[in-house]
Protein backbone atom coordinates (compact mmCIF):
# COMPACT_ATOMS: atom_id res chain seq x y z
CA UNK A 1 0.00 0.00 0.00
CA UNK A 2 1.18 3.50 -0.82
CA UNK A 3 1.24 5.74 2.19
CA UNK A 4 -1.30 8.55 2.03
CA UNK A 5 1.47 10.83 3.30
CA UNK A 6 3.41 10.71 0.03
CA UNK A 7 1.72 12.34 -2.95
CA UNK A 8 3.45 13.47 -6.13
CA UNK A 9 3.60 17.23 -6.52
CA UNK A 10 2.56 18.11 -10.06
CA UNK A 11 2.71 21.28 -12.11
CA UNK A 12 -0.61 21.50 -13.92
CA UNK A 13 -1.37 23.21 -17.25
CA UNK A 14 -4.69 24.73 -18.30
CA UNK A 15 -5.29 23.31 -21.78
CA UNK A 16 -9.02 22.73 -21.53
CA UNK A 17 -11.95 21.76 -19.32
CA UNK A 18 -11.84 18.07 -20.31
CA UNK A 19 -8.09 17.73 -19.90
CA UNK A 20 -5.59 17.02 -17.16
CA UNK A 21 -2.13 18.12 -18.31
CA UNK A 22 0.90 18.22 -16.05
CA UNK A 23 4.60 17.80 -15.46
CA UNK A 24 5.89 15.91 -12.45
CA UNK A 25 8.36 17.67 -10.19
CA UNK A 26 11.06 16.17 -7.98
CA UNK A 27 8.78 16.36 -4.95
CA UNK A 28 6.47 13.72 -3.50
CA UNK A 29 7.97 10.32 -4.18
CA UNK A 30 10.14 7.47 -2.96
CA UNK A 31 13.31 7.81 -5.04
CA UNK A 32 16.66 8.72 -3.47
CA UNK A 33 19.79 10.64 -4.39
CA UNK A 34 19.85 12.08 -7.91
CA UNK A 35 16.57 10.22 -8.55
CA UNK A 36 14.86 11.87 -5.61
CA UNK A 37 12.10 12.16 -4.93
CA UNK A 38 9.77 11.36 -7.80
CA UNK A 39 10.87 9.37 -10.85
CA UNK A 40 8.92 6.80 -12.91
CA UNK A 41 11.42 6.34 -15.74
CA UNK A 42 12.85 2.82 -15.67
CA UNK A 43 15.57 3.52 -18.26
CA UNK A 44 17.80 5.78 -16.17
CA UNK A 45 19.03 3.44 -13.42
CA UNK A 46 16.51 4.00 -10.61
CA UNK A 47 15.36 1.05 -8.51
CA UNK A 48 12.42 -0.85 -9.98
CA UNK A 49 10.57 -1.15 -6.67
CA UNK A 50 10.84 2.58 -6.11
CA UNK A 51 9.58 3.27 -9.63
CA UNK A 52 6.64 0.94 -9.02
CA UNK A 53 5.69 2.79 -5.82
CA UNK A 54 5.99 6.15 -7.56
CA UNK A 55 3.80 4.96 -10.45
CA UNK A 56 1.25 3.67 -7.97
CA UNK A 57 1.20 7.02 -6.16
CA UNK A 58 0.76 8.91 -9.45
CA UNK A 59 -2.02 6.60 -10.68
CA UNK A 60 -3.82 6.99 -7.35
CA UNK A 61 -3.59 10.77 -7.62
CA UNK A 62 -4.83 10.73 -11.22
CA UNK A 63 -7.53 8.14 -10.62
CA UNK A 64 -6.37 5.77 -13.36
CA UNK A 65 -5.20 2.15 -13.62
CA UNK A 66 -1.49 1.51 -14.04
CA UNK A 67 -2.00 0.00 -17.51
CA UNK A 68 -3.41 3.39 -18.58
CA UNK A 69 -0.17 5.21 -17.67
CA UNK A 70 1.68 5.08 -20.99
CA UNK A 71 5.33 6.14 -21.37
CA UNK A 72 7.57 5.21 -24.31
CA UNK A 73 11.25 4.28 -24.37
CA UNK A 74 12.54 7.33 -26.22
CA UNK A 75 15.56 7.36 -28.55
CA UNK A 76 15.71 10.95 -29.92
CA UNK A 77 14.20 10.05 -33.29
CA UNK A 78 10.75 10.85 -34.73
CA UNK A 79 8.87 7.55 -34.40
CA UNK A 80 5.37 7.98 -32.99
CA UNK A 81 2.47 5.65 -32.30
CA UNK A 82 -1.24 5.91 -31.75
CA UNK A 83 -2.56 4.53 -28.46
CA UNK A 84 -5.82 2.96 -29.64
CA UNK A 85 -8.02 -0.04 -28.87
CA UNK A 86 -5.67 -2.31 -30.84
CA UNK A 87 -2.77 -1.25 -28.58
CA UNK A 88 -4.70 -2.23 -25.46
CA UNK A 89 -5.57 -5.61 -26.98
CA UNK A 90 -1.87 -6.48 -27.22
CA UNK A 91 -0.27 -8.64 -24.50
CA UNK A 92 1.73 -6.56 -22.00
CA UNK A 93 5.11 -7.57 -23.44
CA UNK A 94 4.00 -6.56 -26.95
CA UNK A 95 2.77 -3.21 -25.65
CA UNK A 96 6.22 -2.59 -24.22
CA UNK A 97 7.79 -3.56 -27.54
CA UNK A 98 5.45 -1.21 -29.39
CA UNK A 99 6.62 1.66 -27.15
CA UNK A 100 10.33 0.99 -27.73
CA UNK A 101 12.08 3.60 -29.86
CA UNK A 102 9.11 5.95 -29.78
CA UNK A 103 9.29 9.71 -29.12
CA UNK A 104 5.66 10.80 -29.46
CA UNK A 105 2.29 9.34 -28.50
CA UNK A 106 -1.25 10.32 -29.39
CA UNK A 107 -4.68 9.06 -28.43
CA UNK A 108 -8.39 9.82 -28.50
CA UNK A 109 -9.22 7.33 -25.73
CA UNK A 110 -10.52 8.80 -22.48
CA UNK A 111 -8.79 8.29 -19.12
CA UNK A 112 -5.52 7.22 -20.72
CA UNK A 113 -2.46 9.14 -19.55
CA UNK A 114 0.13 9.51 -22.32
CA UNK A 115 3.39 11.24 -21.54
CA UNK A 116 7.10 11.63 -22.24
CA UNK A 117 10.19 11.75 -20.05
CA UNK A 118 12.64 14.64 -20.09
CA UNK A 119 15.51 16.09 -18.09
CA UNK A 120 16.48 19.13 -20.23
CA UNK A 121 14.80 18.07 -23.50
CA UNK A 122 11.55 19.80 -24.40
CA UNK A 123 8.19 18.12 -23.77
CA UNK A 124 5.29 19.30 -25.92
CA UNK A 125 1.60 18.58 -25.29
CA UNK A 126 -1.09 19.08 -27.95
CA UNK A 127 -4.87 19.08 -27.49
CA UNK A 128 -7.49 19.13 -30.20
CA UNK A 129 -10.76 19.99 -28.43
CA UNK A 130 -12.82 19.73 -31.61
CA UNK A 131 -11.81 16.16 -32.47
CA UNK A 132 -11.01 15.23 -28.84
CA UNK A 133 -7.48 13.98 -29.34
CA UNK A 134 -4.23 14.57 -27.45
CA UNK A 135 -0.53 14.15 -28.12
CA UNK A 136 2.69 14.08 -26.06
CA UNK A 137 6.03 14.76 -27.77
CA UNK A 138 9.65 14.37 -26.66
CA UNK A 139 11.71 17.02 -28.46
CA UNK A 140 15.39 16.92 -27.63
CA UNK A 141 17.68 18.85 -29.94
CA UNK A 142 17.88 15.92 -32.37
CA UNK A 143 14.11 15.52 -32.50
CA UNK A 144 13.68 19.27 -32.77
CA UNK A 145 16.06 19.43 -35.75
CA UNK A 146 13.98 16.67 -37.37
CA UNK A 147 10.86 18.76 -36.61
CA UNK A 148 9.15 16.09 -34.54
CA UNK A 149 6.55 18.57 -33.25
CA UNK A 150 5.55 19.49 -36.79
CA UNK A 151 5.46 15.81 -37.78
CA UNK A 152 3.28 14.93 -34.79
CA UNK A 153 0.75 17.59 -35.69
CA UNK A 154 0.67 16.31 -39.27
CA UNK A 155 0.01 12.81 -37.91
CA UNK A 156 -2.85 14.13 -35.76
CA UNK A 157 -4.31 15.72 -38.89
CA UNK A 158 -4.04 12.44 -40.79
CA UNK A 159 -5.49 10.26 -38.02
CA UNK A 160 -8.04 12.47 -36.26
CA UNK A 161 -8.70 15.21 -38.81
CA UNK A 162 -7.12 17.80 -36.50
CA UNK A 163 -6.72 21.32 -37.83
CA UNK A 164 -3.82 23.47 -36.60
CA UNK A 165 -6.14 26.38 -35.79
CA UNK A 166 -7.98 24.15 -33.28
CA UNK A 167 -4.84 22.96 -31.45
CA UNK A 168 -3.91 24.17 -27.98
CA UNK A 169 -0.28 23.52 -27.06
CA UNK A 170 1.88 23.50 -23.95
CA UNK A 171 5.65 23.53 -24.23
CA UNK A 172 6.85 22.17 -20.90
CA UNK A 173 9.91 22.64 -18.70
CA UNK A 174 13.25 22.16 -20.42
CA UNK A 175 16.63 23.74 -20.94
CA UNK A 176 16.46 27.35 -22.16
CA UNK A 177 18.63 29.54 -24.34
CA UNK A 178 20.90 30.86 -21.57
CA UNK A 179 21.86 27.37 -20.43
CA UNK A 180 21.86 25.37 -23.65
CA UNK A 181 25.44 25.76 -24.86
CA UNK A 182 26.19 23.69 -27.95
CA UNK A 183 29.05 22.88 -30.28
CA UNK A 184 29.36 24.16 -33.84
CA UNK A 185 28.03 20.85 -35.20
CA UNK A 186 24.71 21.30 -33.39
CA UNK A 187 24.41 24.89 -34.60
CA UNK A 188 25.13 23.72 -38.15
CA UNK A 189 22.49 20.99 -37.87
CA UNK A 190 19.81 23.60 -37.20
CA UNK A 191 21.14 25.96 -39.89
CA UNK A 192 21.22 23.18 -42.51
CA UNK A 193 17.59 22.31 -41.75
CA UNK A 194 16.52 25.87 -42.46
CA UNK A 195 15.75 27.10 -38.94
CA UNK A 196 15.81 30.92 -38.59
CA UNK A 197 19.12 31.12 -36.72
CA UNK A 198 18.69 34.83 -35.93
CA UNK A 199 15.60 33.89 -33.88
CA UNK A 200 16.78 30.71 -32.18
CA UNK A 201 20.48 31.21 -31.45
CA UNK A 202 23.02 33.54 -29.91
CA UNK A 203 26.81 33.45 -29.78
CA UNK A 204 28.72 33.83 -26.53
CA UNK A 205 31.88 31.84 -25.96
CA UNK A 206 29.95 29.09 -27.74
CA UNK A 207 26.64 28.92 -29.56
CA UNK A 208 23.41 28.76 -27.57
CA UNK A 209 20.15 27.37 -29.02
CA UNK A 210 16.59 28.18 -27.90
CA UNK A 211 14.79 24.82 -28.06
CA UNK A 212 11.41 26.04 -26.72
CA UNK A 213 11.32 28.70 -29.44
CA UNK A 214 12.30 26.13 -32.10
CA UNK A 215 9.26 24.06 -31.20
CA UNK A 216 6.94 27.07 -30.90
CA UNK A 217 7.98 28.20 -34.38
CA UNK A 218 7.15 24.74 -35.78
CA UNK A 219 3.63 24.98 -34.38
CA UNK A 220 3.16 28.53 -35.66
CA UNK A 221 4.44 27.55 -39.12
CA UNK A 222 1.82 24.80 -39.21
CA UNK A 223 -0.92 27.32 -38.43
CA UNK A 224 -1.39 26.98 -34.66
CA UNK A 225 -2.34 30.45 -33.37
CA UNK A 226 0.37 32.00 -31.18
CA UNK A 227 -2.23 32.68 -28.49
CA UNK A 228 -2.89 28.92 -28.31
CA UNK A 229 0.74 28.13 -27.41
CA UNK A 230 1.94 28.36 -23.81
CA UNK A 231 5.65 28.08 -23.04
CA UNK A 232 6.82 27.09 -19.57
CA UNK A 233 9.22 29.65 -18.06
CA UNK A 234 11.06 26.82 -16.27
CA UNK A 235 14.67 26.21 -17.29
CA UNK A 236 15.46 22.76 -15.92
CA UNK A 237 19.22 23.48 -15.82
CA UNK A 238 18.63 26.44 -13.50
CA UNK A 239 15.88 24.88 -11.35
CA UNK A 240 17.27 21.50 -10.34
CA UNK A 241 15.78 21.83 -6.87
CA UNK A 242 12.34 21.32 -8.47
CA UNK A 243 13.04 19.63 -11.81
CA UNK A 244 15.55 17.11 -13.12
CA UNK A 245 18.42 18.21 -15.36
CA UNK A 246 20.71 15.62 -16.92
CA UNK A 247 23.28 18.32 -17.65
CA UNK A 248 23.44 19.29 -13.99
CA UNK A 249 22.73 15.98 -12.24
CA UNK A 250 24.17 13.52 -14.77
CA UNK A 251 22.34 10.97 -16.91
CA UNK A 252 21.96 8.70 -13.88
CA UNK A 253 19.25 10.87 -12.39
CA UNK A 254 15.47 11.07 -12.51
CA UNK A 255 13.24 12.28 -15.31
CA UNK A 256 10.30 14.68 -15.49
CA UNK A 257 7.10 13.07 -16.79
CA UNK A 258 4.99 15.49 -18.84
CA UNK A 259 1.61 14.02 -19.71
CA UNK A 260 -1.98 14.61 -20.76
CA UNK A 261 -5.28 12.83 -20.10
CA UNK A 262 -8.51 13.22 -22.02
CA UNK A 263 -11.53 13.04 -19.70
CA UNK A 264 -15.17 12.26 -20.38
CA UNK A 265 -16.87 15.15 -22.14
CA UNK A 266 -19.61 16.58 -19.93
Amino acid sequence: MVSTMIKPKLQYYALGNDITAFSTTRQGGYSKGCYGEFNINSYCGDEEDTIRKNREALCTLLGIDDNCLIMPHQVHLTEMITIDDAFFRLPVIERQQALDGVDALMTDIENVCIGVSTADCIPVLLYDAKHRAVCAIHAGWRGTVKRITEQALKRMTAIYGSRPQDIVAQIGPGIHLDSFEVGDEVYESFAEEGFPMELISTRREKWHIDLPTCNRLQLEAMGVPTRHIAVSPVCTFKQTDTFFSARRLGIHSGRIFTAIILHHHC
